[in-house]
Order: C-alpha cells, then structure tokens, then sequence
C-alpha cells in the first residue's frame, strides 16, 4: 500500500477552498437606502450556493484517496479538478454579474465577495499544479 503525498496543487486546493468557505460568511452585496438599514446579502443565495457546493467538493476529491484503503481514488484526476472549478468559478461570475445588475456591489462593503475570489483564485493555481505533476508510479 503505497500513499500518495499531499503535494503542493492539493495543499492549494484545500486552502483555497477553505478560503472561499470563509468567504461566503461575510456581505457580498450591499444597497444603501435612505432613512433605512442597508440591505446586504452573502454568498449563501443564488448561484453562491453553487460556488459553495463547488468548494466542498473540491475538499472531497483532495480527501477522498486518503480516505480509500489502498490510497486512490478514480475521482482524484485532473480533468475532474479542472471541471469542479471552472463550475465554481462559472457560478461566482455569474452571481457577481448579477451582482451588478442591481447595484449592490460596493468595493469597500463587499468583502465576502473579495474573499472568496481570492479563494477561487488559489484553487486555480492548485489546479494548475495538478495539472503540471508527474503522473504518479505504481
């Protein structure tokens, strides 16, 4: 039984997950109104779910070797990471898009939104790597 290392693209993609999971916390949207409290919203509503659900299953596929008896998984390849990001990221121009639509992107009050782009932009560089790697000798 031979276990594969962590590795470096890996070690992004669980951190830049974990930094996108934070991100979904904290306001991605605000709409100041007058007289009245600010209206703000967070990565948990419309396509931020995806992105979220993306992120877990990032997690899930860097575990999932290290979690079967023999230390593979047929989930643990490339296109997979490639494809599972793209959606996240897919998902998150688009609710940024959306965003934008109706006037509640604030560049100093959306930090929800800047944090978890950050997150996603670590996950491509993970993916990269993994991209980049040796294949792996049995």
């Amino acid at each position: 039984m031979t276990r594969r290392a962590l590795g470096r693209g890996r070690l992004l993609i669980v951190v830049g997950s974990l930094v996108t999971l934070v991100g979904m916390v904290p306001a991605w949207w605000v709409i100041e109104r007058t007289g009245q409290a600010a209206i703000t919203g967070n990565g948990f509503e419309g396509a931020g779910l995806v992105v979220f659900l993306a992120a877990l299953l990032l997690i899930a596929l860097v575990v999932l070797p290290f979690a079967s008896r023999d230390g593979d998984s047929p989930l643990d390849r490339g296109p997979l990471y490639v494809a599972v990001a793209l959606l996240g990221i897919g998902a998150f121009l688009f609710r940024l898009y959306q965003i934008m639509q109706f006037g509640g992107l604030s560049l100093t009050e959306s930090i929800g939104l800047w944090i978890t782009g950050v997150g996603l932009l670590i996950v491509v560089s993970g993916v990269g790597d993994i991209l980049t790697e040796k294949p792996r000798e049995y």
